[in-house]
């Protein structure tokens, strides 16, 4: 377990930001990576930005972990400007970067031993840090990584971001190509993780991950659309929505949005979410006109929405949908 070596979490959230992120851009060639993003991280909480490929966010943290020059804007981390002062940077961040970047011809434990010494420090010292991951793969210490499963991989990954205690982790799409169960097993080490006051930034294309951040920044092809947090983004969804179904999913996307008051009909699942253009949605309308258009075994369910529809909702108003 985790010893109190470690401050109080208590004592350690304060009301300064983190990360501190100030209209910066990138671009490659004429492709616009990043444009004009602002936003601001807290101590001690899980911050996730959370959008599909080509989103920005691999070069939004490549940017705050000093391995990228902004074209333009400034960034800093616990005060400190990610280009003037890189190399102190490099010491209080951790970084797990979207594909597996450690040695696969070393075992776990060389590999392990190897980011410590890059440190000046050693496993025995910070152990109490990492030990409720490592522990998972210690009995496979002697193996190499190259043929550790994707979420063995996951934990010597995220194992060797924290060998050095860092003050900042950022992890970038951390669970993707890996199981369900993975999944959950680490974002409950996350969990721990921030109890104790480290702050987290995490990437992410799933969007039900959003809901296990503090707050979450929405972002869709270099922009961000909304920061807030899970609850907040949600509350604010306002349309009536509902979850359909039929016999022919094949064709039911397509005559719901051929439907007159059809706003939006988008997948989700082995389900369709559909809202409509009225503040009220009348549900035995739609599946007559659903029969009438030859579906059978209509299923029709009021529904919340989730962070995704509104996320689908804010693309439709960009005019991206």
């Amino acid at each position: 377990m985790i010893e109190s070596r470690i401050q109080n979490p208590e004592s350690r959230i304060m009301s300064q930001a983190s990360v501190i992120i100030e209209n910066i851009s990138k671009s490659y060639g004429k492709v616009k990576a990043i444009e004009d993003i602002s936003l601001s991280v807290e101590k001690g909480e899980i911050f996730g930005c959370i959008g599909p490929d080509g989103a920005g966010k691999t070069s939004l943290f490549r940017i705050l972990v000093t391995l990228l020059l902004p074209d333009n804007g400034n960034a800093s981390i616990e005060g400190l400007d990610v280009v003037k002062d890189y190399k102190k940077i490099r010491k209080i961040v951790g970084y797990m970067p979207g594909r597996f970047s450690l040695y696969q011809d070393l075992s776990v434990e060389e590999n392990l031993k190897f980011f410590a010494s890059s440190f000046n420090t050693t496993i025995e010292e910070n152990y109490y840090l990492i030990e409720d991951i490592y522990k998972q793969i210690e009995p496979f210490k002697k193996r190499l990584a190259g043929r550790l499963s994707g979420g063995m991989k996951q934990k010597l990954a995220l194992s060797c971001a924290l060998i050095h205690k860092p003050e900042v982790l950022f992890l970038d799409e951390p669970t993707t190509g890996v199981d369900a169960v993975s999944r959950k097993e680490f974002w409950d080490m996350l969990k721990r993780l921030k109890d104790w006051g480290i702050t987290i930034m995490v990437s992410t294309p799933y969007m039900d991950e959003a809901a296990l951040c503090n707050r979450v920044a929405l972002m869709q092809q270099g922009h961000i659309m909304q920061v807030d947090t899970p609850e907040e983004i949600v509350a604010g969804y306002k349309r009536p929505i509902v979850e359909v179904s039929s016999s022919n999913m094949f064709d039911l996307i397509h005559d719901l949005r051929e439907a007159k008051d059809c706003h939006a009909a988008f997948r989700f699942g082995a389900s369709i979410h559909y809202t409509s253009k009225s503040d009220r949605l009348n549900t035995d309308e739609l599946v007559s006109y659903l029969k009438n258009k030859g579906h059978k075994d209509i299923h029709v369910q009021p529904i919340t929405a989730v962070v995704e529809d509104c996320f689908m909702e804010l693309m439709q108003k960009d005019g991206n949908a």
